[in-house]
């Protein structure tokens, strides 16, 4: 019994020393962060953080992209840090498998029959009143059947991810791909 008690003492300290996922300020439905106080690679608050996000797969078509949402991390994390939101400039490209998560809901719920809508409605709308800037392959998105017409509002179309992303970069955009 002594060692129950101590197991479970051990266990409720270790969970009330854990650290939470919190809500950010920019995008506070997505993107939760853990502060990470002990870091030593300091964030410069003073840069002008120009980052383009190549999103090339999607997961469960019942959840939003976990690449997308690494968009909004990217916002949450870098102003509670101390970086101004104005000096972050985010693009995302769409390309491969992930062509079909920028479909409205009515068609994406065409495209998956198991969903009613399309998960990643909320955060493109979130994303883009954030300035964040989304753009899908036109070469996937004819290879996908996707038209125009059937995507998301804020979805701006390129000739393909290989051009935007070349012409980001050109632009001083620094490549995150996972």
């Amino acid at each position: 019994m002594k060692k129950l008690i101590l197991l479970f003492t051990i266990f409720w300290v270790n969970l009330s020393f854990a650290q939470q996922f919190e809500a950010g300020n920019v995008i506070s439905e997505y993107g939760k962060t853990i502060a990470v106080p002990h870091a030593e690679i300091e964030v410069d608050t003073n840069l002008v953080y120009k980052v383009v996000f190549d999103i090339d797969r999607n997961f469960d078509p019942a959840e939003v992209n976990k690449l997308v949402e690494t968009a909004a991390r990217f916002l949450n994390m870098h102003e509670k840090a101390g970086v101004d939101p104005e000096n972050m400039h985010l693009a995302l490209v769409f390309h491969g498998s992930a062509t079909k998560d920028v479909l409205d809901d009515t068609s994406y719920s065409e495209a998956y029959p198991e969903t009613e809508e399309n998960p990643n409605t909320p955060l493109f709308t979130a994303l883009a009143k954030a300035g964040v800037e989304l753009i899908v392959c036109g070469q996937s998105a004819a290879h996908h059947n996707v038209d125009p017409e059937n995507v998301h509002k804020d979805i701006k179309y390129a000739l393909s991810a290989m051009t935007a992303l070349v012409q980001l970069q050109a632009e001083d955009y620094q490549l995150i791909k996972f």
